[in-house]
């Protein structure tokens, strides 16, 4: 009865047909027609053309929804359930946003009243483009470190001091001057009352202006997976590394050192020798408030983080600690008895709308690249990670429209650069956020800022912003501890992990990047070129084959090998193919063929040499020593494209087998790798194209070829 139902299997899968020799000739019956696509280049592009140019009411109402999401979603906002934690939150966040703006406006190389301002008009902007109704958009440490660097060698070039303890008039100026005249007046003068504060806030507006062109660029062009050569390990080790550079940056300021910004390749070990050459110089009054700060700040960010699931809201002791020391500043004249250094004057309101340099985007485009490129894809990854935590969806593409607004816009109202943020994201989801309107309330809270409060901080020590800014580091120091689970995890993400890091922290942020992505690339290809070749068995009662050294009681076939590859096939491993399905079968058919032509070559020698024939017998004999098995099945199930030398490969293999009577059969083979075979001719015109949907199906195809009926052999 079995063997009648096995009889019947194969007879319901292969035509069999009589030869001259008696053996049962297999023709497979399985193969699927490809859909054929007729549709010429042309009437292609001009359908795409005219989808494109076509306007209609409802697509218009379509693109303005889609380029301005707050149109959808706010008429339907709900006041009773989403108002009380979007005001929360963005008051929460708000408060804490504001000792950080004026602390990263110095690691930007701006004034702190700048740094107000780009916190104010991107929340403001988010809210009208973003998709995501959680992420907190501002300013982000490790791009204000890069348009520091920018905005330091432009003021190199132009002549500038880098540290300059004079107050800047440029505000004051140009305030009184927009109260007594027309704004085509203000434009026209403004150059020309541009001092040291000013010309940095230019340098950085148009490095934010160039990074919002290239992002919203990337947005309209569906370029956006530039960031999938961006790896977790990568952004992880970039952000760690630039994190070694922004506190080394701000350790001067810790110590009271007046010490010129090292900028350029090697600036973390310049930096580090200038402090301590001046080591001696060290300013004991901001020493003691750097350590009094560290010591209550460090201890309430991990009280914070330990009881966030007890407190409604975390205590905003980066506020309390900038409103005491400002205090104790003012009425200690800290400044006077001494010399501390201090923020100095904040002034109010807002200053006229100035366009970029033009004259300086040659000099900052190439810089702009990376600051955008790193701006979109923590802004991307973070919007996508807490959407689908909360379960909606974010649209990419606008979230790349999204951040490049809110680089294009504040950078003509003396901003700079902006991204997500993770710290303030996680607060904002923690105290209650819902939607994009806590924001809003976080831009109010910093206009109250901008209009009122900021001139009282007149008096508060830089050395307390430079703390506020090491405290934020944490996270991204923090990384040192997952190192071991990571290496057990993967230790090339590992290594790609420190390589990154260490580039970027001991040779500069740019390029750390850059050899970062360069480094995780060829580790791609590295995986690539020696992937894994193994013999595949039968799963017993199934049609599931799998790897033998994976696997115990795998059943195999003595006359059938199969083998899998389990990486593209292109040429760089085309090599490590062959050697590995030649060490994997045990049967190199070059040497084969070699010892025939040997052996033949010896045996019309010793035909002549010796009449009797016994030698040539036996020289006979051995060469037409059968083989151990006749079949060879490649399963291509992992093998996701082919390249030119890749199908030369499999044709050089089918061919160099077939001449010592092995046959190849290719199983699982994707629609494109077909394809790429097809067009690459793999078998010779009137020879059956021998591609089978599976591995089952091809051995069945072999034994029927060779009139088994499936003689299995249990693996020991």
């Amino acid at each position: 009865m079995a063997a009648e139902m096995e009889a019947s299997h194969v007879h319901s899968m292969f035509e069999l047909a009589e030869v001259n020799d008696g053996k049962p000739k297999c023709h497979p019956r399985i193969f699927l027609e490809p859909v054929e696509n007729h549709t010429s280049v042309k009437a292609y592009v001009m359908n795409k053309v005219k989808k494109a140019c076509s306007c209609t009411p409802a697509r218009a109402k379509d693109q303005i929804y889609s380029l301005l999401p707050v149109l959808k979603w706010l008429p339907k906002y709900n006041l009773k359930e989403n108002l009380l934690g979007d005001v929360m939150s963005g008051l929460i966040v708000g408060i804490l946003l504001v000792p950080q703006s004026i602390a990263y406006s110095l690691l930007a190389g701006q004034e702190p009243i700048y740094g107000l301002y780009t916190s104010f008009f991107a929340s403001i902007i988010y809210f009208l483009f973003g998709t995501s109704r959680h992420i907190s958009v501002g300013i982000f440490g490790v791009l204000c470190l890069m348009v520091g660097e920018v905005v330091d060698r432009e003021l190199q070039r132009a002549g500038f001091d880098l540290e300059s303890g004079a107050p800047s008039s440029y505000h004051s100026e140009m305030s009184v001057l927009v109260a007594n005249s027309t704004l085509g007046l203000v434009n026209q003068t403004s150059q020309a009352l541009c001092d040291r504060s000013c010309y940095a806030i230019t340098v950085g507006a148009t490095v934010t202006f160039i990074a919002g062109v290239y992002q919203v660029a990337m947005g309209f062009f569906q370029v956006g997976f530039v960031s999938v050569y961006l790896s977790d390990s990568l952004l992880s080790g970039f952000v760690t590394g630039a994190s070694f550079t922004i506190l080394t940056s701000q350790a001067k300021y810790l110590l009271g050192l007046d010490i010129p910004r090292s900028n350029g390749i090697g600036s973390f070990v310049t930096t580090w020798i200038n402090i301590f050459r001046n080591i001696h110089k060290t300013n004991i009054c901001d020493l003691i408030t750097s350590l009094l700060c560290l010591l209550v700040l460090i201890p309430t960010k991990e009280l914070n983080e330990r009881f966030k699931s007890k407190l409604k809201a975390p205590v905003p002791m980066e506020l309390l600690v900038v409103v005491v020391a400002t205090l104790a500043s003012h009425f200690g004249k800290l400044k006077d008895k001494y010399g501390s250094s201090v923020a100095g004057h904040i002034p109010t309101g807002f200053l006229p709308p100035q366009p970029p340099d033009w004259n300086l985007i040659p000099s900052v485009a190439m810089d702009a690249v990376a600051i955008a490129i790193i701006g979109f894809a923590i802004t991307v990854s973070l919007s996508e990670m807490f959407a689908k935590k909360h379960g909606y969806t974010v649209k990419a593409n606008q979230e790349m429209y999204a951040i490049g607004f809110c680089n294009i816009i504040p950078s003509f109202f003396h901003c700079f650069t902006t991204s997500a943020a993770l710290a303030k994201t996680l607060v904002k989801e923690s105290t209650g956020c819902r939607t994009q309107i806590s924001g809003v309330v976080t831009a109010l809270v910093i206009l109250l800022i901008l209009l009122v409060i900021a001139p009282l901080f007149y008096s508060l020590q830089k050395c307390v912003l430079g703390v506020i800014t090491i405290v934020n580091l944490r996270g991204a120091l923090r990384k040192f501890g997952d190192l071991p689970k990571m290496w057990r995890l993967s230790k090339v993400d590992t290594v790609i992990w420190v390589v990154t890091m260490l580039s970027s922290a001991l040779i500069s942020t740019e390029v750390g990047l850059l050899i970062g992505v360069c480094f995780s690339m060829l580790c791609v290809i590295l995986r690539t070129q020696r992937p894994e070749g193994q013999l595949l068995g039968c799963v017993p009662a199934s049609e599931i084959y799998e790897p033998l050294l994976a696997y115990k009681d795998l059943l195999t076939m003595p006359s059938i090998r199969i083998f899998r590859f389990e990486a593209p096939l292109y040429y760089a491993n085309k090599e490590c193919f062959k050697s590995m399905l030649y060490k994997q079968t045990g049967v190199n058919p070059l040497w084969v063929l070699a010892a025939k032509k040997k052996a033949e070559k010896q045996k019309f020698h010793e035909e002549m040499a010796n009449s009797n024939g016994n030698q040539a017998a036996v020289s006979v004999q051995l060469v037409t020593q059968p083989l151990e098995f006749h079949t060879i099945v490649i399963d291509c199930c992992a093998v996701q494209f082919l390249d030119t030398a890749g199908i030369q490969t499999l044709k050089e293999v089918h061919k160099d087998y077939g001449e010592i009577g092995i046959q190849v059969l290719l199983a699982q083979c994707s629609p494109s790798v077909r394809d790429s075979l097809n067009r690459g001719k793999y078998t010779k015109k009137g020879e059956k194209n021998l591609l089978f949907h599976s591995v089952n199906q091809a051995v069945e195809y072999a034994l029927c070829a060779y009139g088994q009926n499936g003689c299995y052999d249990s693996e020991a």
